[in-house]
């Protein structure tokens, strides 16, 4: 849990532009491959609820994580937006405020998506597109074409 309040506060400080520079060093030892495998259960419990569409962009964000190129700055913002969306708390309640309190989520993702897309590989988009037809099954050529 540490791990994940330590990235979540990352992502905050980096999307409010303050210094980030302390909190990375305490990621330094995390074994990212054990914490990607735990995050991957997430996302296949999430994507249960929220469909092809709103997993796509996290299964994304998964696989640059896995990538060996990752930086510890992009592997800490992508677990946070990752871990933002799948759990049941939110800074901005969707119960309390509907559309912010999902804008909130899709904004970190947003975010995120945008510091790593250079890594967003053919490669990366195959492996989505595979484990979300594992997970939804095949969606004819013409929806998957873009």
């Amino acid at each position: 849990m540490f791990i994940t309040i330590i990235c979540i506060t990352i992502l905050a400080y980096a999307i409010g532009g303050k210094d980030i520079n302390k909190h990375l060093d305490k990621l330094k030892d995390v074994d990212w491959k054990a914490k990607s495998s735990d995050i991957f259960r997430k996302i296949g419990n999430y994507a249960k609820k929220a469909g092809r569409m709103a997993t796509k962009p996290l299964l994304q964000l998964y696989y640059v994580l896995t990538m060996g190129e990752t930086t510890t700055l992009e592997k800490a913002l992508i677990v946070g937006a990752i871990l933002y969306t799948v759990m049941p708390f939110s800074l901005i309640s969707a119960k309390a405020h509907k559309i912010l309190g999902m804008l909130d989520e899709g904004l970190a993702v947003l975010y995120v998506i945008k510091k790593v897309q250079n890594k967003i590989t053919p490669e990366i988009s195959a492996k989505v597109e595979e484990t979300l037809n594992a997970w939804f099954g095949a969606q004819p050529f013409a929806q998957t074409a873009q």
